[in-house]
């Protein structure tokens, strides 16, 4: 099954079940892949979160429900599309349309309508995308994890990128890079030594671990971390153009969507679990990232 059957298949299921209880878990199932690889994707495409698209689907057809029906009753509609009260309906709904349920109804008011979202391959322009497919041996990474779950959550660190800056703060990542040990011959020695990695062991439903990690190697102190075997892949690497520290969110965001939304729908390659490591080095007094995806060739 290819990509677009897919991603197309898990909108068909959120579509038919708007009305209803939509499981994230079959979510991604429908797309063969993870519940937050799903999101994670889906967000990278589309520039909005899975729960929000849903959110606005259902207030979509609320609407409609209002204009096309002079009896219905607003604590009918709200519990119809998920709502435990007409309190947290209304609110909700006059988020997305700038006015209150009672008066949707009324003659030639506005309403907003987002459409039911499909996939599909364009063209986007003729930019090139460099990338390399390498094969590596199994290794092990050791270093600090955490599990997050896939919506956020109500701890102190919500993030990875949160994660990173405690870990900065705190000296954990200056105490990784001095018990990094050498970095591995299979590796550019340009690279820094810590790195991170995701979604490299099954975790509940709707979470997933993320670990800022170094390369195990002979001379490494991993005393008191977490060590993680990486079998053996086949690995689609994305390298950035070199940027300053201060335009990395705009470098890393930029690679993961091109890979979701350009190479991944016509690359005849699926990620495998995943599972991805965010790679850091630096030449000439400038950064570079590369991301790692885990892949298999589709079928």
């Amino acid at each position: 099954m290819d990509w677009l059957t897919r991603m197309n298949r898990a909108m068909d299921y959120i579509e038919m079940n708007l009305c209803g209880e939509i499981e994230l878990a079959e979510v991604a199932h429908k797309a063969c892949c993870s519940s937050h690889e799903f999101q994670r994707m889906f967000s990278f495409i589309t520039n909005v979160t899975l729960a929000e698209y849903i959110r606005r689907r259902r207030l979509t057809l609320a609407a409609l429900e209002f204009q096309n029906s002079d009896d219905s009753k607003v604590i009918d509609i709200a519990m119809k599309y998920g709502y435990e009260s007409p309190v947290s309906f209304a609110r909700a709904f006059q988020l997305v349309h700038g006015i209150t349920p009672s008066k949707a109804r009324q003659d030639g008011i506005a309403l907003k309508a987002y459409p039911r979202l499909s996939f599909l391959i364009t063209i986007k322009g003729a930019e090139a995308m460099n990338y390399r497919i390498e094969t590596k041996e199994s290794f092990q990474v050791f270093g600090i994890e955490r599990v997050f779950q896939t919506n956020g959550g109500n701890e102190a660190i919500d993030t990875p990128a949160q994660f990173w800056q405690q870990s900065h703060a705190n000296g954990e990542v200056e105490r990784l890079y001095a018990n990094s040990g050498d970095l591995p011959a299979f590796v550019s020695q340009d690279l820094y030594k810590v790195h991170a990695v995701c979604s490299y062991r099954k975790t509940e439903d709707d979470t997933f671990p993320y670990m800022l990690c170094a390369f195990n190697h002979p001379f490494s102190n991993t005393e008191g971390y977490t060590t993680v075997n990486i079998p053996a892949h086949t690995w689609a690497i994305f390298p950035s153009d070199p940027f300053t520290w201060d335009t990395f969110d705009t470098a890393i965001e930029t690679l993961y969507r091109r890979f979701y939304s350009e190479w991944l729908p016509t690359a005849g390659y699926e990620q495998v679990n995943g599972m991805e490591f965010e790679i850091y080095g630096g030449k000439d007094e400038l950064n570079y990232v590369e991301l790692w995806f885990a892949v298999r060739k589709i079928d």
